[in-house]
């Protein structure tokens, strides 16, 4: 594995302590885990989960990617950046229960986490999905997660005091810091949903972290409509823009055995609920920034504390389910549509930037966010089909 560093920056002779790099690391995993587990959550109970088994795979993401973390970090003296698969999670929201309930979701897993590793050990599957045109991987994001992004809309309608509370919260917070708006939001509705009475000894049960081990099922409708789209979204929108921000701070790793240790670490956590583990995105310019440390070589321990509080996290996931699992759905998919805004914005500008295949990338958005189901299958891959066969079209009339 290629492990050059920005290390041609000058460094001083007496090393900086690594303070910066180790508040960087804690903030990393506590903005990544309180800024989308809302999102996991309703990802994994619309697809089957019961909250035993959401807390589960809940607690073997943050396992895995906290792991993960440590082992790449360690290995490669990179900062490398794991974080669980939020569109992924959002993916799950917009499915519908496949047929076989939860243990087919988690057959879909495992087949995810098999092609995810596939990337890493055969090149030409890494490059099939990065051949996928941009506008139809992005206006297929965009659909999967304009449902969730409508959430907190309608819980201002239905709950004006609490949904108005978040969305100022998260508003004002992210005007001053947009790094924080999310846990802010988080907080917001931690208390309310402790105001609202609705928590008891027998909706909590055992706060202790409990593995639930789940037998799975695989049906070709859970294939086509979760595993596949789950790959595509993960590669596409983590994986590929993971690879990115380390660039862009001037690390050049190789990314194949970075993805085949995501597939692996997949693999690992899916049998536990766990839908995919990547590459971090947001996050990873956190620990991978001049913020971390003012030597590049130096930033992997942000990386790998990062990894580790992850892992205090994971064993905190059953208390942090049984508590979410007490508010009303709607509020949950409030915060969860709040994280995703961001990324919902980013993926529809860059579907419809392109004039020449701006058509197909709305017909892909379409028919992803109609919420479409043919034969089991959901309508994130009939919305991929759809917009790929239009764009085909339109190159064959241009003779392209």
């Amino acid at each position: 594995m290629t492990t050059d560093t920005a290390a041609s920056h000058p460094t001083s002779l007496t090393p900086a302590p690594l303070t910066s790099a180790i508040a960087a690391g804690l903030l990393s995993a506590f903005v990544g885990f309180a800024s989308s587990f809302a999102v996991i959550l309703q990802g994994l109970t619309a697809v089957g989960a019961s909250q035993a088994q959401a807390a589960s795979g809940l607690m073997a993401l943050s396992l895995a990617m906290g792991l993960c973390a440590i082992v790449l970090s360690w290995k490669t003296r990179l900062p490398i950046s794991i974080a669980w698969s939020t569109p992924g999670g959002a993916l799950l929201a917009s499915s519908a229960v496949a047929e076989g309930g939860f243990s087919a979701a988690v057959g879909a897993f495992i087949a995810c986490g098999i092609l995810l590793t596939l990337a890493g050990l055969w090149k030409p599957l890494g490059r099939a999905v990065a051949a996928i045109p941009a506008a139809l991987a992005n206006a297929m994001l965009a659909g999967i997660l304009l449902g969730l992004c409508l959430a907190p809309v309608k819980a201002v309608a239905a709950m004006p005091v609490a949904g108005l509370s978040i969305v100022i919260v998260w508003a004002l917070v992210a005007k001053w810091k947009r790094l924080y708006a999310m846990p802010a939001a988080v907080l917001v509705t931690l208390g309310f949903i402790l105001a609202g009475g609705e928590i008891s000894a027998d909706k909590l049960g055992s706060l202790w972290p409990q593995a639930a081990f789940i037998m799975p099922a695989f049906s070709p409708s859970a294939m086509l409509g979760i595993a596949l789209p789950l790959f595509i979204v993960t590669m596409a929108s983590q994986n590929i823009p993971g690879i990115a921000v380390l660039q862009a701070n001037g690390y050049k790793p190789d990314p194949t055995p970075l993805f085949r240790a995501t597939g692996l670490f997949s693999l690992a956590a899916a049998p536990f609920g766990g839908h995919a583990v990547n590459l971090a995105a947001i996050t990873a310019a956190i620990c991978a920034g001049p913020e971390a440390h003012p030597d590049p070589n130096r930033r992997w321990v942000a990386a790998l504390v990062a990894g580790i509080f992850y892992v205090v996290f994971g064993l905190l996931a059953t208390a942090a389910t049984a508590v979410f699992s007490a508010a009303p759905p709607l509020l949950i998919q409030a915060v969860a549509g709040l994280a995703l805004l961001g990324a919902f914005a980013s993926s529809l500008v860059a579907a419809l930037s392109d004039a020449e295949s701006r058509e197909a990338a709305a017909i892909t958005f379409i028919v992803a966010a109609s919420g479409l189901t043919l034969f089991g299958i959901g309508g994130a891959f009939w919305g991929l089909i759809a917009g790929g066969a239009m764009l085909a079209l339109a190159r064959w009339r241009r003779g392209t």
